[in-house]
């Protein structure tokens, strides 16, 4: 069983996994395929397609991740902390919108907070005191209620 409770699912590992950007879910999001949400979004940081297909191309969501956070963090584009929560939440709403599984695991979380268990980023997760802005899971909670309020289609189980 994950690591939740009857006020929290927590995400970053266990049960709701599948909430992470690094959860192996292939996303078409922008008229591309992208391996994970992870490498949508850290390869939307930059404008040089370079930089982008070397991210699109990673072998796994951290790869893309130290790549853009690492290896090019000095070229993200100079706007990137003003359009990057509108951005997430396209991504994580292609994510949402392409697969049945997660939409009954988002349903599934009733009326729990939603939380990234990160110890290391109290920006998207609540951090190592548990004090974060949580806008992943603020992302995931928003999408929920969209659609336990039919604006999101709920796809039908398919296992092709």
């Amino acid at each position: 069983m994950g690591k939740e409770n009857s006020t929290h699912a927590l995400f970053y590992e266990y049960e709701w996994y599948i909430f992470s950007n690094f959860a192996s879910f292939e996303v078409r999001w922008c008229g591309e395929i992208w391996k994970t949400s992870e490498h949508a979004y850290q390869a939307t940081k930059f404008e040089d397609e370079e930089i982008r297909n070397k991210i699109k191309n990673a072998r796994s969501a951290h790869d893309a991740y130290k790549l853009a956070t690492v290896v090019h963090k000095d070229k993200v584009r100079g706007y990137w902390s003003l359009i990057k929560l509108g951005v997430m939440e396209e991504i994580v709403r292609a994510k949402l919108s392409q697969y049945y599984y997660i939409q009954k695991k988002l349903l599934e979380t009733g009326d729990r907070i939603i939380v990234e268990d990160s110890h290391r980023d109290d920006f998207w997760g609540w951090g190592a005191h548990k004090d974060g802005s949580n806008y992943l899971g603020k992302i995931w909670m928003k999408l929920r209620e969209e659609l336990r309020a039919g604006k999101i289609s709920l796809l039908q189980e398919n296992y092709e």
